[in-house]
């Protein structure tokens, strides 16, 4: 196994771990979380750059990079959904989801067709908004957890705290919507795979 892909299947695992620290209402624990999103962020940047240093490309790190990056990414977004207080509305979390579980799919269409799906501009620019949504929302829930068990806010913080659920809500939805964006233009520049792909095969 080549070391790029290596990681790809590390940063599956992080995701794993990362949704249970976020949900533990821990707070060592919630930073933990924090840190391993950190570092399995950088790692779908560094994946990439080894696989082609190296020349090491393979099928499986095609299909199994963009998997592991939109397991991050509901991970997160799920564990959001389910914290009382985030204001993460679970519908556009849904939707999220339905989206990359298309894509996904579309991305074994092209596999079983001997073809490669590669990033698009718009897929690069929707990964991008969610990390970013994720990073605030996540930095917002420390931020909740941290006062639940530290002393009353004040000032600027007060302000921050008092209008964290209504950045989590809109960024989510934001989110939502460059991801439900960005799926329409892969479909429509795939639109021959998908015809393709549910027509009569002739024997």
């Amino acid at each position: 196994m080549t070391l790029a892909n290596r990681i790809t299947i590390s940063r599956i695992l992080m995701s794993m771990v990362i949704f249970i620290f976020l949900i533990s209402k821990n707070f060592s624990l919630q930073i933990a979380a924090a840190a391993l999103f950190a570092i399995a962020g950088f790692s779908d940047y560094i994946d990439g750059v080894i696989a082609r240093r190296t020349k090491t490309t393979t099928p499986f790190g095609a299909i199994a990079d963009p998997f592991a990056d939109k397991m991050l990414i509901m991970a997160v977004f799920l564990a959001f959904a389910s914290i009382r207080g985030l204001n993460v509305p679970l519908w556009a979390v849904f939707i999220i989801l339905v989206r990359e579980l298309t894509i996904s799919t579309l991305r074994v269409l092209a596999a079983l067709g001997g073809e490669v799906m590669k990033a698009e501009k718009s897929g690069k620019f929707k990964t991008f908004i969610q990390m970013f949504s994720a990073a605030v929302i996540m930095i917002n829930m420390l931020l909740k957890t941290w006062i639940k068990t530290g002393p009353a806010p004040e000032g600027y913080l007060l302000q921050i705290v008092s209008r964290a659920g209504t950045v989590n809500y809109y960024l989510t939805i934001f989110a939502a919507l460059i991801t439900l964006i960005s799926g329409a233009i892969y479909l429509y520049n795939h639109r021959e795979l998908l015809e393709k792909s549910w027509g009569e095969r002739k024997q």
